[in-house]
C-alpha cells in the first residue's frame, strides 16, 4: 500500500530488525504532516478524529506548538485549530494590564481614596441632618466595618497570627477605647456642630500631633542642631497654630454658594454650617478627634510589634469598638425608633460608612503604605481637604469662613514641614550608616571574622552578610 511505503520512507526501519510497534505507528501519525495534510481514504480521517477526541494521539498544535495556523482537513471537516493566535491576544492584554507603572497606580488608588474619604465627611454630615443618633450610626459602621475585615482577617493571617492571650485582649480594648470609641464619637460631635471642610482641615494637622506625642513619648528623636530636627518642629507648630486658629476665629463669610437674597430656606444653609450650635465646641470635639486618632497610631505600633497581624489586629479593635458603643448605647439611646431606618438615604450612609470609609479605604490605604510608605499616603491628606470643600459646597451648600481658610493653610503647611523634616531625617539615617560600613576599623574587624566563612563557602562575598 502507499500508506505503507510512505510510512517506511519517513521512519525507516531500524537495523536490528525490530518490526514497528503500534505505539511507535500512532506517534508517526501523530508527528507526521504529510499524513495530517495529504489523507489517502476517508476512513483514514474519521479513524484519525476519533483517536483525537478519545486521547490515544494528541494533536500536532499541541505536540509541535505551531506558531501559525495549519488548516488540517479530513473529508472537509476541520480537526485541528492552532490556539496560538488567540493566546497572542490575551498576553498582549495582560502586557498593556502590567505595562501600566506602579507609582501611576498608586496615585490613581490615593485619589481614589481620597474621594472616599471626602464622601465620608459629606454623607455623615447628611447623616446627621437626617436625624439618625450620633450612637446608632457608628454602632451600625462598624458592624459592617467588622462583617468585611473579619473573612479577610481569619483566612489571609492564619498562619502568621499569634496565639491570643489575656495581654493582648487588654491592648485591644485599650486601642478600641483610643481609636474607635473616642476617635468617631468626638468626630461625630465635632462634625454636629461645624461643617465637614473644617473638620477635613483639622484632620491634617494628625501627623504633626503624632509626631509630638512620639517625641514626648520618647519613641520619635528630635535633634534641633539639623534641619530635619527643625523643619518638624516648626511644622507641628503651625499645625498647631491652624487648629486654634479654626477653633478661636470664624471669621466673616468669604464664599457663599447661594446669594442671601436668594436664599429659598434657612434650612438649606444650615445642611453644611450648622447655624445656631456653637461653633468653638465643635472645633474642640475635632481637635479631640484628632487626638484620640494620634494617639491610636502610637499606641498601635508597639501592639503590631508583639502581634505582626494588622487585619487581626484591626478585626479585634473593631469588635471591642461595637462592643462598647452598645454598652454606651444602652444607657444614652433607649428609643427602639432611633434603631429603625426611617428612608433610604439613611441606609445609603450607613453602607457607605461601613463599606468605602471602613472596608475599602483601610484595605486601599494598606496597600499604598506597603507600596509607597507612609510619607507618600500623607502627602495625599490635603488633597481631601480641597475635595470635601468642592463637595460640601455643591452638596450641602456650604459656606466658607475666612478663619477656617487661615487655619487650613497653616495646618496644610505645616504638615508638608512635618513630612520634608521625616523625609530629611530617613537621609540622614542612611548616610550615617553608611558611614559606619565604610570605615577602615570596622572593615578590619570584619577581615579576621570572616576568614573560615571565605573558607567554607568561598562562592559566597563578603558583602552578602550585611544584607
Amino acid at each position: 500500500m502507499d500508506f505503507g511505503r510512505r510510512r517506511s520512507r519517513l521512519s525507516p526501519r531500524p537495523e536490528s530488525g525490530i518490526e514497528d510497534s503500534p505505539v511507535q505507528t500512532k506517534s508517526i501519525l501523530a508527528v507526521s504532516p504529510v499524513l495530517i495534510m495529504r489523507p489517502q481514504r476517508e476512513n483514514e480521517a474519521s479513524a484519525y478524529a476519533s483517536k483525537i477526541t478519545t486521547g490515544l494521539v494528541r494533536p500536532v498544535s499541541d505536540r509541535a506548538k505551531c506558531s501559525i495556523s495549519v488548516p488540517v482537513r479530513r473529508g472537509g471537516i476541520d480537526l485541528l485549530k492552532c490556539q496560538k493566535t488567540k493566546q497572542r491576544n490575551n498576553s498582549s492584554a495582560n502586557r498593556m494590564l502590567c505595562s501600566v507603572p506602579e507609582r501611576l497606580q498608586l496615585h490613581m488608588a490615593m485619589l481614589a481614596l481620597q474621594f472616599g474619604y471626602a464622601g465620608f465627611h459629606v454623607v455623615s454630615r447628611a447623616a446627621l441632618n437626617m436625624g439618625i443618633s450620633k450612637l446608632v450610626f457608628p454602632v451600625y459602621r462598624n458592624i459592617i466595618a467588622l462583617l468585611l475585615l473579619l473573612p479577610f482577617a481569619y483566612f489571609l493571617e492564619k498562619k502568621e497570627r499569634p496565639p491570643i492571650t489575656l495581654n493582648f485582649l487588654l491592648q485591644f480594648f485599650l486601642l478600641a477605647l483610643v481609636g474607635i470609641t473616642a476617635n468617631q464619637g468626638f468626630y461625630l460631635l465635632g462634625l454636629d456642630n461645624t461643617s465637614p471642610t473644617f473638620a477635613s482641615a483639622i484632620q491634617n494637622s494628625v501627623p504633626a500631633i503624632t509626631f509630638l506625642m512620639a517625641a514626648i513619648l520618647r519613641i520619635e528623636k528630635v535633634r534641633l542642631n539639623r534641619k530635619d530636627g527643625i523643619s518638624k518642629v516648626a511644622g507641628t507648630i503651625l499645625c498647631v497654630a491652624g487648629a486654634s486658629v479654626i477653633t478661636l476665629y470664624k471669621g466673616p463669610t468669604i464664599y457663599s454658594p447661594i446669594p442671601p437674597l436668594n436664599r429659598p430656606t434657612p434650612t438649606f444653609v444650615s445642611l453644611g454650617d450648622a447655624e445656631g450650635k456653637n461653633w468653638t465646641l465643635g472645633c474642640l470635639y475635632l481637635i479631640g478627634h484628632c487626638l484620640s486618632w494620634s494617639g491610636w497610631l502610637v499606641l498601635q505600633a508597639p501592639v503590631l510589634k508583639k502581634y505582626p497581624a494588622r487585619l487581626s489586629v484591626t478585626s479585634y479593635t473593631c469588635f471591642f469598638g461595637l462592643i462598647q458603643f452598645l454598652v454606651i448605647a444602652a444607657f444614652a439611646e433607649r428609643d427602639p425608633p432611633a434603631w429603625m431606618f426611617h428612608s433610604g438615604g439613611e441606609l445609603f450612609t450607613i453602607l457607605y460608612a461601613g463599606v468605602v470609609a471602613s472596608g475599602i479605604a483601610f484595605a486601599v490605604q494598606i496597600w499604598c503604605i506597603d507600596r509607597g510608605g507612609p510619607v507618600f499616603v500623607a502627602v495625599y491628606q490635603p488633597v481631601q481637604t480641597l475635595v470635601v470643600a468642592i463637595m460640601a459646597s455643591i452638596a450641602l451648600g456650604e459656606e466658607f469662613y475666612l478663619g477656617g481658610i487661615i487655619g487650613a493653610v497653616l495646618i496644610i503647611v505645616g504638615l508638608y514641614l512635618v513630612l520634608w523634616g521625616k523625609s530629611q531625617e530617613r537621609k540622614f539615617a542612611a548616610q550615617e550608616k553608611g558611614a559606619i560600613q565604610s570605615t577602615p576599623e570596622h572593615s578590619n574587624i570584619r577581615t579576621s571574622s570572616h576568614i573560615k566563612a571565605s573558607l567554607t563557602k568561598p562562592l559566597l562575598p563578603p558583602s552578602t552578610e550585611n544584607v
